[in-house]
């Protein structure tokens, strides 16, 4: 199980968003993981949503790679969308939240 930090919202139904802090061991594609089974109510383990299905993860995990000196990339946001949500990552947080 991984160590990220998850916070959500608690306004209106429509607006539910899941802000996951992803730990420096935890890849993205696993926080991406984590981010969506928590926001669909569900165990990571045991979820129907195949990431596969909507990015690579491998190519994901290499865009935040840590840098050729070693240091943690800061910079740069991804989005895709998962079904009715849109995953933004960003190299230490996830946010999932129901589209517009």
């Amino acid at each position: 199980m991984t160590e990220g930090r998850i916070r959500e919202s608690h306004g209106c139904e429509f607006k539910r968003h899941i802000q996951y802090e992803r730990g420096a061991e935890e890849s993205p594609s696993i926080a991406v993981a984590t981010a969506l089974a928590q926001y669909h109510g569900e165990r990571v383990e045991e979820t129907d949503t195949c990431l596969y299905d909507y990015i690579d993860p491998d190519a994901l995990d290499a865009l935040f790679a840590d840098t050729q000196t070693g240091r943690r990339r800061e910079a740069g946001t991804i989005e895709f969308a998962v079904e009715d949500v849109l995953v933004t990552v960003r190299a230490g947080r996830i946010d999932v939240r129901q589209m517009n």
